[in-house]
């Protein structure tokens, strides 16, 4: 039995290493980059196991043994999946780690740009003492929270939200009415969630239907003092329309875990407003939930090889 891992960004193995070594299971570790690289290394793997390298139709026609694919994480976006279904291999997230690290996330960023913490430390570092905030600043409590998507992460943001005493709207067309109500949050349609809220929070998969969800013409839909949080997919939001919002005021801020393409790079236009925050795609991280990620993801690879 034979497990290929793509690509990884841990401090190391030792955690797969472990449990498939006591299933006298052999692992391939690489780090691949491109689909061509995953290609050379896939076609003997009765499990393929990636994080971040791209399994697109090429590379899953490549395997010629698989019994399934594991994904490192939450989303499922770096594969095919349509090419996965049509070879008939099972694919699999890990979908029950870092919940409550995201969530945390979200809401450090959430206060840290309604606050104007960062942009009005950059003014002290400028030499600019005030006492009264860059831009208007509403009451926090005053506020209408609109989550996009009400899965288990953004219900731990409404959770924590409702504790500043924030008001919560969400849209989520797959859930029932009953279960919003259940949680003292009111649902509502993208439409008028879009023209309602004053803080508008992003917790989406990135698929078709979602990708550019927010766009020049959802941005123009917004309040002018609407703040944007991404803690979910870059492929969300079109940075170009963002930068423009920006630019034009047409929105007050953004603060972002995750941006289209990564690593965002020096100069980059998103860099240049005080009032977008930015982190490195650390949403996910704390120091047990590396290893919790990595320990459910092999016991993926060793349940499709034990089936």
């Amino acid at each position: 039995m034979k497990v290929v891992i793509t690509d990884w960004g841990f401090p190391s193995l030792d955690i797969e290493r472990r449990i498939f070594a006591e299933h006298a299971i052999v692992v391939e570790e690489h780090q691949c980059k491109t689909e061509d690289d995953v290609v050379a290394v896939v076609a003997s793997a009765n499990v393929v196991m990636t994080q971040w390298a791209p399994v697109k139709a090429k590379a899953i026609a490549a395997m010629r043994s698989c019994k399934g694919i594991v994904r490192y994480g939450i989303g499922l976006d770096n594969i095919d999946m349509a090419a996965a279904r049509q070879h008939g291999i099972p694919v699999r997230n890990v979908p029950d780690y870092c919940l409550n690290e995201v969530a945390d996330h979200t809401m450090a960023l959430l206060l840290s740009l309604q606050r104007q913490i960062t942009h009005t430390q950059t003014l002290v570092r400028r030499g600019v003492w005030s006492i009264v905030p860059p831009q208007e600043l509403a009451a926090l409590r005053t506020c209408t929270l609109g989550l996009v998507g009400f899965g288990r992460i953004a219900r731990l943001v409404a959770l924590r939200a409702q504790s500043f005493g924030l008001k919560i709207r969400a849209y989520d067309p797959y859930i029932a009415d009953d279960f919003f109500s259940a949680r003292h949050v009111e649902k509502t349609d993208f439409s008028e969630l879009l023209r309602s809220a004053d803080i508008f929070s992003l917790h989406l998969p990135l698929t078709p239907e979602t990708q550019h969800l927010l766009n020049a013409k959802t941005f123009s839909m917004m309040k002018r003092n609407t703040l944007v949080i991404n803690a979910s997919r870059g492929g969300l939001i079109d940075t170009a329309a963002l930068c423009e919002a920006l630019e034009k005021k047409n929105i007050a801020g953004a603060a972002l875990d995750v941006i289209e393409e990564e690593p965002l790079m020096p100069g980059h236009p998103l860099l240049q407003f005080d009032n977008v925050i930015v982190t490195s795609h650390t949403a996910w991280y704390s120091s047990s939930s590396v290893g919790e990620l990595q320990r459910l993801a092999a016991l993926a690879a060793v349940d499709f090889l034990l089936k």
